[in-house]
């Protein structure tokens, strides 16, 4: 059984946090890169120039890349031979998410769901982290973080379709999600889609969906052809940068899918701002 310490993984947690909220992630940077090469819009080939030269800022600064930090996210492979001595793994991913949100001086989030009061004195600092275990073979622990932010999350959607919809209905479904967001969202955005499973599944399928590389191959050649059909579609809704208008209204379209009942379709799309904050270690 092979030991960590509890403080290793604090503060492995506590550099993922503060180096994503200033050093956009090299994946989400080509992709914007690409996307001011790519629009044939003035208007929306200015503002991705602005949201450019705001990474550049925000990485020599060292300041946000965002004034919503976000609350913390995490997705965690546990493996079946190792252990965290000092503490539970769970403690020690919520140490480290406080440390990385005061010590980067990164805004405070999450408050009570009714009378909106901060929680930062009550439960601590942006805490608690949203955390996704799953057990695993071998002896590593895999932490994947992502800050999710209020605009993107608040227009993301999940809905139980007949199966007979099949692959036409998860394309419009995803089109009247992305369509009725508008430039709420801060486009050029992600699209992430969980499709099968229950509903919650779907839900955390989608989520997760996220933290892959932006624009990368899906490794299932079906899944991989339905993602550019919908990032075709997407595209086509001309909300463009920021809402302005233009021809990149999305950087990438990364579905997952599970098996499901054989009476339902669950189908799931989360959203991630042009600002896609998210990394992922091994320890």
């Amino acid at each position: 059984m092979r030991e960590v310490a509890f403080d290793d993984v604090v503060n492995a947690v506590k550099n993922m946090i503060k180096t994503t909220a200033t050093n956009l992630p090299e994946d989400t940077l080509k992709a914007l890169e690409d996307a001011y090469e790519y629009e044939k819009s003035e208007v929306a080939k200015e503002v991705i120039k602005q949201l450019l030269e705001n990474a550049k800022i925000a990485r020599e600064e060292e300041r946000p890349l965002c004034q919503d930090t976000g609350l913390a996210v995490f997705f965690v492979n546990v493996g079946e031979d190792v252990k965290v001595v000092g503490g539970t793994l769970k403690d020690a991913i919520n140490k480290g998410t406080e440390l990385g949100y005061t010590e980067g001086y990164l805004r405070a989030s999450t408050c009570n769901c009714f009378s909106r009061a901060n929680l930062k004195d009550e439960i601590g600092y942006n805490l608690p982290a949203v955390i996704h275990f799953d057990l695993v073979e071998g002896d590593k622990i895999e932490i994947e973080y992502a800050a999710k932010g209020g605009g993107s999350e608040n227009v993301s959607r999940a809905k139980v379709l007949p199966p007979a919809a099949g692959k036409p209905g998860i394309i419009e479904f995803v089109k009247e999600v992305i369509s009725d967001a508008g430039g709420n969202p801060c486009p050029p955005i992600t699209v992430g889609v969980g499709i099968g499973g229950t509903f919650e599944k779907a839900c955390i399928s989608s989520k997760h969906a996220l933290f892959r590389d932006v624009g990368t191959t899906n490794p299932n050649p079906e899944l991989n052809e339905l993602e550019q059909e919908i990032l075709e579609e997407v595209n086509k809704l001309g909300i463009g940068a920021m809402g302005m208008g233009g021809t990149k209204t999305a950087l990438a379209v990364h579905i997952e899918a599970n098996p499901c009942h054989i009476a339902s379709l669950p189908v799931s799309v989360n959203v991630q701002c042009h600002s896609s904050r998210h990394m992922h270690i091994t320890i």
